[in-house]
């Protein structure tokens, strides 16, 4: 069996955590979550990171810092996991979903302008397979209607776009060390802050309203409730695990990289063929960190069947995200914003092919083996 994913392993993890646990402090801003903060923030340029217990705590933090309310607008991608609406929704706010490019599966930006309202307060562009969506014109549109930038950058770690990383271009961006991300800590994410103006909000929120940071710091004598918040601090356990991979983590970009090159590569011949068609990586600045390979078959009939195939040969293949407009939630939380041209159509062709660090050439050549044959067979 080739599973879909494994969790990345690079051999500290285990020697970070037995170090966390004889430091006698396993809660979270310990030694390895400013390690962790501090190698994001030197590795991305940001002005502030703050480790989460989740991509999705990291996006509602965001949305508390923004202060969105009941009645609010935020712009977003329908082609995303529920996270991306969720933090915003909790809010009150209602997600206003637009179409998507089907070469890059990112939100169409051409689409954005017309879809604001009096009641836009947020545009939230989603990083798919950590390919840069097109930024430039996204702040532009922001900047020209006032709004703010939440960069959904769960997947796009080590990813840049016109060599800015991906989840600093934004006023915040917002990573997840997913067990199915390139950096994992099991459940985790990150906050990315670009305005030094929101950070002590920013931590006050992150320890359940109070102002323990600055306490912990030295900067005053004692702690206190001082705003509404929550607990979105992880366990040092977990950011001593993540460190590990971040002191490896050029060694599983280079890994996963030649996997997915070799991908690509061997499968062009089936997509100069015309039965699938391959990830586009757009010219101009666009640099991905290969966190996912992906096929895409004709149709949703032609996908079950690929899908089905290359189980029963023993490899682990899934198609993605469901289109959140069509969800139950989506339709009584949010509306779609023009005509979905690619949204539902694309999201029904897609194949996501086995990638993870350790994935043997071997295995990736046995995986395109199988696609070559279901379609000579077809």
């Amino acid at each position: 069996m080739i599973p879909f994913n494994k969790p990345p392993v690079v051999g500290g993890e285990e020697e970070n955590i037995r170090d966390a646990i004889r430091s006698n402090k396993i809660c979270g801003d310990g030694k390895y979550t400013k390690l962790c903060s501090k190698w994001i923030e030197e590795h991305t340029g940001t002005r502030k990171a703050l480790l989460t217990t989740s991509c999705t705590h990291a996006t509602e933090m965001a949305a508390l810092l923004l202060d969105i309310k009941e009645g609010d607008e935020v712009i977003m991608p329908s082609f995303t996991f529920v996270s991306t609406a969720d933090a915003f929704v909790l809010r009150g706010a209602k997600a206003v979903f637009v179409d998507i490019r089907p070469d890059t599966m990112n939100i169409d930006e051409t689409l954005i302008e017309d879809a604001i309202t009096d009641r836009t307060r947020a545009i939230v562009p989603v990083h798919y397979a950590g390919v840069a969506c097109e930024m430039d014109t996204i702040m532009d549109i922001a900047k020209k209607h006032d709004l703010k930038v939440v960069e959904d950058a769960a997947q796009g770690i080590m990813s840049t776009y016109k060599g800015r990383a991906l989840g600093t271009i934004g006023d915040f961006g917002c990573f997840s060390f997913h067990e199915t991300k390139n950096l994992s800590m099991g459940e985790g994410g990150a906050l990315l802050i670009r305005d030094s103006k929101f950070i002590e909000n920013a931590e006050i929120i992150r320890e359940k309203g109070t102002n323990r940071s600055k306490f912990f710091r030295g900067e005053i004598d004692k702690y206190t409730w001082v705003a509404p918040g929550s607990s979105y601090l992880p366990s040092e356990l977990n950011a001593a695990y993540l460190y590990a991979q971040f002191e490896k983590a050029q060694k599983i970009y280079d890994d996963r990289m030649r996997s997915w090159d070799m991908y690509y590569e061997l499968l062009s011949p089936l997509k100069d063929e015309g039965h699938i068609e391959l990830p586009v990586i757009p010219k101009g600045g666009c640099i991905h960190n290969a966190h996912m390979f992906y096929i895409k078959a004709k149709d949703l009939e032609e996908r079950t069947k690929l899908i089905k195939f290359l189980k029963e040969n023993g490899i682990g293949a899934v198609f993605h995200y469901v289109p959140l407009h069509s969800a139950p939630a989506g339709m009584n939380c949010g509306r779609f914003h023009g005509q979905d041209n690619y949204t539902t159509r694309e999201s029904n062709r897609l194949v996501r092919l086995p990638l993870y660090y350790g994935l043997k050439d071997k295995e990736i050549e046995y995986v395109i083996s199988k696609v070559k044959e279901f379609y000579i067979n077809k």
